[in-house]
């Protein structure tokens, strides 16, 4: 199943600069293990060592937060669009 994938400025440097992407998978879990298989490196910004989505990472399937869904088995349905947001912090 395609999807497209927004790439956060920060993390371009992997995908050579393209701003989205596209992925396959039948879940969130799917794509990123996808898009680190084409885009080394990427997934290391985006998962911690237990393969967790990163305290300071928000994941968008469409509209909806993983967290507050399935998280990384969150359904990927053809044509969603996945966000990847780091998030910001400052005063």
């Amino acid at each position: 199943m395609s999807v497209s994938v927004r790439i956060p400025t920060i993390l371009r440097t992997y995908t050579g600069g393209i701003a989205e992407v596209s992925g396959d998978g039948a879940t969130l879990r799917d794509v990123l293990a996808k898009l680190d298989s084409d885009y080394p490196g990427i997934g290391a910004r985006i998962l911690d060592e237990s393969g967790k989505i990163r305290r300071f990472v928000n994941v968008y399937v469409g509209e909806e937060d993983v967290r507050f869904a399935e998280g990384l088995d969150t359904p990927a349905p053809e044509g969603t669009e996945i966000s990847i947001i780091p998030a910001v912090a400052g005063g």
